[in-house]
């Protein structure tokens, strides 16, 4: 388990981008047709001993709370799961209705790890890598396990 989650500074801007380009290819990331410049949005960094070890940034509008990206670096330990209960928490705090994310249709272990801690499958968006392709050329056509990356799916967790 970390040993500390907290807010991101000023002094992580350098680490977050690192982050972004290895796992997102940008700090650009899309979701829904938006473009986010995710080193720019609020977000949270779990420490294990001083070392960072997960990061999730996101966005808070209209009473919801998305999670733009979610990075667990070291698995296995328990960051993921530490991240999204900071996530919540913040969700509450803000009187945030719904916590929600997008994944592609190529990332299993991500459905399998959010529905595991809560989440439900509100939508799946047909073909929208296409769209997200226009914003970010980047986006692969392969993703994990050989799956042609096609949709998005909407996840979210009811905070009513």
């Amino acid at each position: 388990m970390p040993s500390s989650i907290r807010q991101s500074t000023e002094s992580d801007r350098e680490w977050i981008v690192e982050v972004l380009l290895d796992n997102w290819a940008s700090s650009i990331v899309v979701t829904r047709g938006i473009s986010y410049e995710a080193d720019r949005l609020p977000s949270i960094i779990a420490e294990i001993d001083g070392k960072r070890v997960g990061l999730l940034t996101y966005k808070i509008k209209n009473h919801e709370l998305e999670i733009v990206t979610m990075n667990a670096l070291d698995e296995d330990k328990g960051v993921g799961t530490a991240l999204l209960n900071e996530a919540v928490a913040i969700a509450r705090k803000n009187r945030c209705r719904r916590l929600w994310l997008i994944t592609t249709n190529d990332n299993v272990d991500a459905i399998r790890f959010y529905q595991k801690r809560g989440f439900e499958i509100a939508a799946v968006h047909r073909y929208a890598a296409e769209e997200s392709r226009k914003l970010k050329p980047q986006l692969p056509f392969v993703g994990k396990y050989g799956i042609p990356i096609r949709d998005e799916i909407e996840m979210e967790i009811d905070l009513k």
